[in-house]
């Protein structure tokens, strides 16, 4: 993944600094240099970068005033030589503030920040929900929400936090829209959300208020799988 980069700030020796700690991340590409707001503000008419490092004190316009003004706008990285501004950048929503002279260290920290964060965004808008037949009704359920699926026959049930609704189809069928890396059937009858486990009490799965059981010849395999070597003391 490639995140495109302006630096905008009207000290030239500042942005030197910033472009060259750019081309040293991999995963980092420059795409335009700003000497003040006026001007990033131009860019952005053109541009859709993915993240801004953005200096404050600027002639005409400061930093802070033009991100007020933008509607959705990309990921920020505050570069400042004054603390003062902190808290206004922070309820701008912006992912981090550096503060001049800025360390390469500081400034890989904060670049890791946003590139987890955009990780993330883009995981989730991939498979983000699904429509499913209930009734005579077709339903939107968030992939996330899913609490665990049981097998009914020809049925099965999907718990929500907030609701269950019984869809005509088989476990294996379900279980094949979903994403895998969050999804694990633990019997013949359960599929479960592994990030909602709660606890486990011997061959039982403890979901929000519910109980799930593990098959006895799935244990091990389901258990390796949730612990995933996260497990402190031995068992």
């Amino acid at each position: 993944m490639k995140i495109n980069c302006v630096v905008t700030d009207d000290e030239p020796i500042a942005r030197k600094g910033l472009c060259g700690y750019i081309e040293k991340i991999d995963y980092l590409s420059l795409i335009g240099e700003c000497e003040d707001a006026l001007q990033l503000n131009n860019l952005l008419k053109t541009e859709q970068p993915d993240l801004i490092f953005l200096d404050i004190e600027m002639p005409y316009l400061s930093g802070l005033d033009l991100l007020s003004s933008i509607q959705n706008p990309p990921k920020v990285i505050i570069t400042s030589a004054y603390e003062k501004y902190a808290l206004k950048g922070y309820e701008l929503d912006v992912v981090d503030y550096l503060l001049k002279p800025i360390p390469f260290e500081r400034f890989m920290k904060s670049v890791d920040k946003v590139y987890h964060l955009m990780k993330k965004e883009s995981a989730k808008n991939t498979t983000e929900y699904i429509f499913v037949k209930s009734g005579k009704q077709l339903k939107k359920i968030f992939i996330e929400d899913i609490l665990f699926v049981e097998s009914m026959e020809n049925y099965v049930n999907v718990f929500t936090a907030s609701s269950k609704e019984v869809v005509y189809s088989t476990l294996k069928f379900f279980l094949d829209s979903l994403p895998g890396d969050s999804f694990l059937q633990v019997h013949r009858s359960y599929v479960v959300n592994t990030k909602y486990i709660q606890s486990i009490e011997g061959n039982t799965l403890h979901i929000a208020t519910y109980k799930i059981p593990v098959a006895r010849n799935l244990r091990n395999q389901v258990f390796n799988a949730i612990l995933n070597n996260r497990l402190i003391s031995k068992i």
